[in-house]
Order: structure tokens, then C-alpha cells, then sequence
């Protein structure tokens, strides 16, 4: 078998990148060791102990470093440990992940490896491996209000393409969030959380074994908050105060970012099915540093997303095969509470005396119907394959507002939700048909490839077809290598098609897809029984970037696909047990890109992070948790002058306890322990940034929790 192997071998590394041969070289060098004597891959997964498993690298579980994409994973025990009410917080430590915030009421933006917009919907996020991505932004939507963290298991995530098995927007990385069911909630828990802002809440866990294999159960959580209240000292408004000689902005000021946050998942099943429910419900949510980038200080929207799905496993339905059904609903809602001051009273030298006043709303439906199957049939192989298809439907899109298309004014507040000419968006569809492929093929001792290939075809924008490929080395017992190849693509969404009535940008129908090839290497190391290592290196291009492009006529912009961007970086991962009462971990990631057509950086996300945790065991039942989190300066993009976004430390504590006393634990965390001004990047628009001192995120913050487990 040796000639073939080096073969493949060649071959594999003749099909990567200038920038990333050299480095597989250089790490083949510095490795120089032979396969192992025995298959890492016939241990079964019941026996390997402490090592994590995942299963959103390839639709079935593996031990984490044999997945076939570079991958985390972080449990509940995790997210406890650092005392995260949120789950930005939580992502915030998977190295090459970084969480920006849009201008859209600061919904949070996951930038991986430096891939970023204004909508981030490069970026995939799953909830029980299905998509919670509305159609009309191509994101989480635009009033998300954050998501607690009381229910959830485990975090996945891939950082990398994943269209091949996830499809549209599986793009520059994969977020997969597993809720808590039956057998990972152990008796009934309620508890309550005080903190700054102003912030109040409580949630509930429940299980109830019923008999026969069936159980139920049920994760409710509620939080109110009054929100950051750091200033912004400029806004767009104040620009135009100084072209009107007017002094009508309201900044300095405070952003708006108070919120309500209701939310409720219930489960219930047996080993054949599972039948999921979830509510999301936002409702007093700020509008941040307001729509517009104009201080808005009462403007408020509400939110709801609805989702249900049912799924059945007919297990050995044949030999070697296993089949799954899933059928899936799910609803979102965004609605305005009030009047949304686009810009304040007095805006417009003086045209609009009540403010400029624009508030957009929108309802929509998706049903999704899934049919998967593993075959093991075949020696050495294992074959993942499915197919299903995807419906949405955008509906009572709303709309109140008090000047026409060309900026004049009306009059006053008229609902032009029922007017083709005035509505911000036309109500549209969309559906989706696929078929999927995947074959891991362990064609020698200690070697898999993983291979696939996946269809798509859309009612709006035509086809695409997503290739991926994984090469697996288990090189020694402790050591082993991957090499990775992944297209992926991003669906142009429904507001990129079809906006119509945006006096700033247009939609465009005759968008394609944007797409990104990304070859990838990763080692990783278990040096020592304590000391765990890996190394990630990628390469990626991009094509057929959706941007705003300058039109001639009334409206300024309108979406084209012209993009291209390449882009490059690593990755570092380090687990130590230093003691059986101390662990640390720790990652840095780099990342650059580049515009290929003007040749410049991109922009809006740091080059370089670094993360460190330190996990005590203070005593029987104690611990303290301490974390550093270094971001550096985000660069701005070419025509944005600006110099760029400081480089940002937070350090965070949380002691908590676990069985203190007859079922009562308590948890106190403090952020941002030295207040350090944290910015996340404003938008650039020409001629300046709208706000050119950036987005305050919240400085030193209290959260303490109290629960009681019968």
C-alpha cells in the first residue's frame, strides 16, 4: 500500500495553494514519523473516555480530532465555567471566531477568519442542526436580541465551509447549538440571575421520565434589562448639522440597547422519535445606535421566532442502513413597537420637525422536509446520503413612515404596507430542492478520506453544486494530520434580490450565489496524558462577492456581484492539565485578506486574537474560572481613513459552586474586570462614517446567579 498512499499523497498536495504547500511540506518534515500500528478508528466511541466527539463535521459522531473540518466544541460545563448568560460570550472563545455588531440594533455579527458584512450572512447558525436563518437578510434577523444559555447541551462549530452537508450560508463557518433534552437534564432546576444594567431573570429546567423509553422536557428562561448606556459622541445626524448649521442630533448620547428576552424549548421522545418545540420572544428591543445610525433613544421592536420539528429513525431498517425523517416549521416575526426615528426631530434642516420616521416590519414562514440515510454495507465505508426540500414564504411585510422614495416629506406618519410603490420590500418566496452525498472511506491503516458533493437548486437564483474533500492521517497514536478542501456558498437574500423601494440601495434579481473555495492542513498533538496541541493553516477565495454598487439615477446603489477576496491565516490550540486542580487553555488565530480587485485589506475584523482560560478547583465544590481575551486593532477597509479600531483586553473572574448545599449553587461573575473601552468597527460610507468613533460595547459589568436542583 505504500506507493499509492504517497500517490494520493502528491496528488493531495498538488491541489492546495502556493501559500499552504509550503507548509504541509514544512510540517511533513517536522512530523517524519510512520503510521501507527493500530487503527485509531476501531476505538469505539463508548471508549474513548474524555475525548470529545462532534457530529456537525460529517453528519455522524467522531472523536474531535478526526472530524473532517477543523472544529470546537463547548458543553455546558464550559459555558458555566466562564459564567456566560449569552451566547456571544460563548463564541467569543473559539480561536478564528470573533463577534462583531452590525448597526441593526447591534445584533451580533460572527466573523470567522476575517469574512465579514453588514448582514454576516456568511455565517451558519444551526439550532438542533437545522438553519435559524430568516430569508429575508440571509441571517439570524435583524431584531435577534441575543440567546441565553440555560438550554443549551453543546456548541458545534466548524470554522471553515460546510455547504456540502448544511448547504446555503454553511459559508465561512457553521454554528450548530444542541438543546437540552431528557437525558442531558438531570431532575428539575430553578434559579435566578441579578446583574448590571439593571438586569433581572430566572429559568426552569424539567424532565419527566414517562415510562416505555418515552420522556419530556422543558427549559424556560426569562430576562429583563435596561442595557449598556455607554455614549456615542457623534452620529450620522450630526453631520448634517453641520451642512444645515441645525442642532438636532441627540448625540452625545446613550445607546438604546434594553431588551426582553422570553424563551422556551421542550423536547419529548423515545429512541426512535423526537418531536422539539422553541419559542425566541423579544419584545422593548433597542434600536442600539439607532437604524440609520442616528441616536434614537425610544425607538423599540419586538420579535418572536417559532420553531417545530419532528424526526423518525428507523434504525437497521436494512442491513448496515439507518433512515431519518424530519419535518421542520418555523415562524419569525419583526414588528416595531413604536415609531422608529430613522433621524431625530429638526432632521433635514428642519423638513421633518417630528423626525424622519421609518418603520419596516415583516412576517415569514419556512417549512423544511429532510430524508437522510447512512449505509455501512460496504467494506471500509460508510455513506451518508439525503435529499429534501425547503420552502419560505415572506408575508404582511409592513411599513409606516412619513416621507415619499425620493427623501421628501409627507406630511405626517402614513402605513404604506398595502402600496407596492411605497413598501420597503414586495412580499416574495422562495424554495429550495437538494440532494446530498458523502462517502468516509478508510481505504488504509490509519487513513480516511472523506469526500462529498451536494446540489442545490433555488426558485429565484438558479443552481449550484458544492464539492468537499477531507484526507485523514492518524499518523502516530498521538498525532494526526488532516488535509481539507471545501466549496461553499452564500444564497443572495431576498432583500439583495428584490428590495424596490430604498431611497439608499436596490435589489437586483439577476444576482448569482456567492462562493468560496477553502483548502485547509491541521496537526494536532496529544504530546503528553496532560498536554494537547493543534495547528490549523487555511486559504480561501472568494467569488462573486455581493456589495453595494454605485448606479446612476434616484437610488445610489444597487447589489451586484462583483467581489473578490482572497484571504489566509492559522490557528493555535492549546489544552494543558497542569494538576488535578488547575487546567488551562489557550488559542491564537491570524487571519489577513485582501481585495482582489482594488488589491488593498479588507477590513472590519482583527488580524490577530489571542484567548487564555485558567479552570481552579478550590476545594470540594468550588471553583474559579479566570479568562483573558485579547482582540487587536481592526483595520479599516481602503476607503475609510480612519485610523484603525484600537486593540481591546478583557479580563473576566466567575467562582461558582456545584452542590454547596442540599441543591443550592451560586455563581458570580465579573467582566471586563478593568473596564477597558471596548469598539467594534461603524460602517464606512462615503464621504465619512456616520458614527467615526465606533460602537461602545458594555465596560465593567455584575452577574450573579442563584439555583436550587430537587
Amino acid at each position: 500500500m505504500q506507493q499509492p498512499l504517497l500517490a494520493l499523497g502528491r496528488t493531495a498536495l498538488l491541489l492546495l495553494p502556493a501559500p499552504l504547500r509550503v507548509s504541509v511540506v514544512c510540517l511533513a518534515i517536522s512530523n517524519g514519523v510512520a503510521a501507527a500500528d493500530k487503527s485509531l478508528w476501531d476505538i469505539p466511541l463508548e471508549e474513548l473516555g474524555q475525548i470529545r466527539v462532534v457530529s456537525i463535521a460529517s453528519g455522524t459522531e467522531t472523536p474531535l480530532d478526526k472530524a473532517a473540518a477543523v472544529t470546537s466544541v463547548i458543553n455546558a460545563d464550559d459555558i458555566a465555567a466562564i459564567g456566560a448568560t449569552d451566547l456571544d460570550e460563548v463564541l467569543e472563545t473559539v480561536p478564528g471566531l470573533h463577534v462583531n455588531h452590525s448597526d441593526q440594533g447591534f445584533s451580533p455579527k460572527y466573523v470567522f477568519r476575517g469574512i465579514t458584512s453588514s448582514n454576516n450572512a456568511q455565517a451558519l447558525v444551526l439550532i438542533n442542526g437545522i438553519p435559524a436563518t430568516t430569508m429575508v437578510y440571509g441571517n439570524r434577523g435583524n431584531a435577534w436580541g441575543g440567546m441565553p444559555v440555560k438550554a443549551i447541551e453543546r456548541i458545534e462549530v466548524i470554522r471553515g465551509p460546510g455547504s456540502a452537508l448544511y448547504g446555503a450560508d454553511a459559508y465561512s463557518g457553521v454554528i450548530n447549538i444542541i438543546t437540552k433534552g431528557p437525558d442531558s437534564i438531570g431532575g428539575q432546576t430553578v434559579g435566578g440571575r441579578l446583574g448590571s444594567f439593571d438586569t433581572r431573570g430566572g429559568w426552569l429546567e424539567s424532565v419527566h421520565h414517562i415510562g416505555g423509553g418515552l420522556a419530556m422536557s422543558l427549559v424556560l428562561e426569562y430576562q429583563t434589562t435596561e442595557g449598556w448606556d455607554d455614549v456615542i459622541e457623534q452620529d450620522a445626524q450630526t453631520s448634517f448639522d453641520e451642512l444645515f448649521g441645525t442642532s438636532a442630533s441627540l448625540a452625545p448620547g446613550p445607546v438604546n440597547t434594553g431588551s426582553d428576552q422570553f424563551d422556551a424549548r421542550f423536547e419529548m421522545g423515545d429512541d426512535r422519535w423526537t418531536l422539539r418545540a422553541g419559542l425566541q420572544d423579544r419584545s422593548n428591543l433597542g434600536t442600539g445606535p439607532g437604524l440609520a445610525q442616528a441616536l434614537d433613544p425610544e425607538g423599540q421592536y419586538a420579535s418572536r421566532r417559532v420553531n417545530l420539528d419532528y424526526s423518525y429513525r428507523w434504525s437497521h431498517l436494512a442491513p448496515g442502513l439507518d433512515v431519518e425523517a424530519r419535518v421542520f416549521y418555523f415562524n419569525i416575526t419583526q414588528e416595531p413597537e413604536n415609531d422608529i426615528l430613522l433621524y431625530p426631530p429638526g432632521a433635514f434642516d428642519g423638513e421633518f420637525p417630528d423626525g424622519l420616521i421609518g418603520s419596516p416590519g415583516y412576517k415569514e414562514n419556512q417549512v423544511r422536509l429532510d430524508l437522510s440515510a447512512v449505509y455501512r454495507g460496504f467494506k471500509d465505508h460508510r455513506i451518508h446520503m439525503g435529499g429534501g426540500a425547503f420552502w419560505a414564504d415572506l408575508y404582511e411585510v409592513t411599513e409606516s413612515k412619513n416621507f415619499n422614495p425620493d427623501f421628501s416629506p409627507k406630511g405626517g406618519v402614513v402605513d404604506v404596507s398595502d402600496d407596492p410603490n411605497e413598501v420597503w420590500m414586495p412580499e416574495e418566496d422562495r424554495t429550495n430542492y437538494y440532494l446530498f452525498v458523502q462517502d468516509e472511506w478508510k481505504f488504509a491503516q490509519n487513513w480516511q478520506l472523506v469526500s462529498g458533493i451536494r446540489f442545490d437548486e433555488y426558485s429565484d437564483f438558479g443552481n449550484t453544486v458544492n464539492p468537499r474533500a477531507a484526507l485523514i492521517w492518524a499518523t502516530t497514536d498521538s498525532v494526526t494530520t488532516k488535509l481539507l478542501y471545501g466549496r461553499a456558498f452564500r444564497a443572495p437574500s431576498l432583500n439583495e434580490l428584490h428590495a424596490s423601494n430604498n431611497p439608499v440601495v436596490i435589489g437586483n434579481e439577476e444576482l448569482d450565489a456567492e462562493t468560496i473555495d477553502t483548502y485547509e492542513i491541521g496537526v494536532s498533538h496529544q504530546a503528553t496524558a496532560r498536554t494537547l496541541y493543534s495547528l490549523n493553516l487555511f486559504y480561501y477565495e472568494i467569488d462573486d462577492l455581493i456589495t453595494a454598487e454605485p448606479v446612476a439615477g434616484l437610488i445610489a446603489n444597487q447589489y451586484q456581484n462583483v467581489g473578490q477576496r482572497t484571504g489566509h491565516g492559522g490557528e493555535f490550540e492549546l489544552t494543558y492539565q497542569a494538576s488535578d486542580e488547575l487546567s488551562v487553555t489557550a488559542n491564537y488565530a491570524y487571519q489577513t485578506a485582501k481585495d482582489e480587485l482594488t488589491g488593498e485589506s479588507v477590513g472590519d475584523a482583527p488580524n490577530h486574537q489571542v484567548y487564555a482560560r485558567a479552570d481552579w478547583s478550590l476545594r470540594s465544590g468550588w471553583f474559579l474560572s479566570s479568562q483573558v481575551n485579547w482582540v487587536g486593532e481592526q483595520k479599516r477597509t481602503a476607503a475609510d481613513q480612519r485610523e484603525p479600531v484600537p486593540d481591546s483586553t478583557t479580563v473576566d473572574m466567575t467562582l461558582r459552586t456545584t452542590g454547596l448545599w442540599r441543591g443550592l449553587d451560586l455563581s458570580v461573575s465579573l467582566k471586563n474586570i478593568f473596564n477597558d473601552d471596548v469598539r467594534d468597527p461603524s460602517p464606512f460610507a462615503q464621504p465619512s462614517a456616520s458614527i467615526p468613533n465606533d460602537f461602545p460595547m458594555p465596560g465593567r459589568r455584575l452577574v450573579g446567579e442563584l439555583s436550587y436542583k430537587f
